[in-house]
């Protein structure tokens, strides 16, 4: 068993952390920003509350540098610390204020946190993206395989000229100043980060509705709504993994010792629109208004994924982290079943 401080407790991809923590024994404490939102999980967890294995700290606002001071602190005192809170607002109109800011500061204060205020933690995970990993301006790139060993170039000029920039660049900047806090400073815990592309799944989490969910999993709901009836919309990265393995990836990164000081691009491989509405329909003929196959839009560049279409590999996280990656299929109905049970 070990302690764990959980960030950002009442997100999609820490919801399903905390499954797997309390499932494997571990002591947890994980950070919200409202005390109804603790209220909230404590309704689904309340033998494991009850019992001591779940605790909660407040944390109103990670941007500000020393948020998880207090939160660090524990008895008995934490051994890992997931981080997988990241800034909350609901417009940005100014990118470097609203998103790129707060990521970084968030990521660094909550390590120098840790440094000063919580010497027994061993191990650091960071929920960052493939927005760290992806050269945009590189569009589809053929012949290109994408691994760990790839960096956004992004700068911070290119970072300011709209909010998908923004968003790529906060994940970037935020990351690299994780791993450049950890070469300067020589902190005594490790640090591991898990970058996932499109992370579609099941909610397991409280929402105040489904149009609050995750921004990945609401072009599911599009689709299953009848949305994309006419004409589906551009896949974007065309890169998917299950939210479950993601969760599972954060847990098995401080589990395992070989991933410390690694990054790990989590991803089953690639998915299209056009397949995701495939797939509704096969499985859900209750849903009347979805494309049919010559509904135009949502295809891969060139038809399929093995022409005009970057590669990936994900060898790292099978091998260290003994991922066995979940199907688009098994996913996407996990998913539609889960939103059916939330009211759609």
């Amino acid at each position: 068993m070990t302690r764990v401080l959980l960030t950002g407790g009442s997100g999609f991809i820490a919801a399903h952390t905390l499954d797997i923590l309390l499932d494997r024994g571990h002591s947890v404490v994980t950070t919200v920003r409202t005390q109804e939102k603790a209220d909230k999980i404590k309704e689904s967890y309340k033998s494991h509350v009850e019992k001591g294995q779940l605790g909660f700290a407040i944390v109103p606002d990670i941007a500000q540098p020393d948020a998880f001071e207090k939160a660090v602190i524990s008895d008995p005192p934490f051994e890992a610390v997931l981080h997988t809170a990241s800034p909350f607002h609901f417009n940005v109109t100014d990118v470097q204020k609203d998103l790129i800011d707060p990521a970084v500061i968030g990521t660094t204060g909550i390590l120098k946190s840790i440094k000063k205020s919580a010497p027994s933690v061993k191990h650091v995970i960071i929920t960052s993206s493939f927005a760290a990993i992806v050269d945009g301006s590189k569009g589809f790139w053929p012949g290109h395989t994408y691994s760990e060993e790839d960096w956004n170039p992004i700068t911070q000029d290119e970072a300011t000229e709209n909010p998908m920039m923004g968003y790529r660049a906060s994940k970037t900047f935020a990351e690299k100043a994780a791993w450049d806090l950890i070469k300067n400073e020589k902190p005594k815990f490790t640090v591991s980060t898990i970058n996932p592309p499109m992370v579609f799944g099941p909610i397991v989490h409280a929402l105040d509705s489904l149009e609050s969910m995750n921004t990945s999993n609401q072009r599911i709901l599009a689709a299953a709504q009848g949305k994309f009836k006419d004409e589906i919309p551009a896949s974007g990265v065309h890169l998917w993994v299950d939210v479950r393995d993601v969760a599972e990836a954060h847990v098995a990164a401080f589990e395992k010792p070989e991933a410390a000081n690694k990054r790990f691009f989590v991803t089953a491989g690639y998915f299209s629109n056009k397949e995701l509405c495939q797939i509704i329909k096969k499985n859900f003929p209750e849903f009347k208004d979805l494309p049919s196959d010559s509904t135009p839009g949502g295809d891969y560049p060139e038809g399929t994924p093995d022409q005009g279409l970057y590669g990936y590999s994900n060898k790292r996280s099978i091998d260290v982290l003994g991922l066995k990656y979940k199907t688009l299929e098994q996913c996407i109905v996990d998913t539609v079943k889960s939103f059916q049970k939330k009211g759609l």
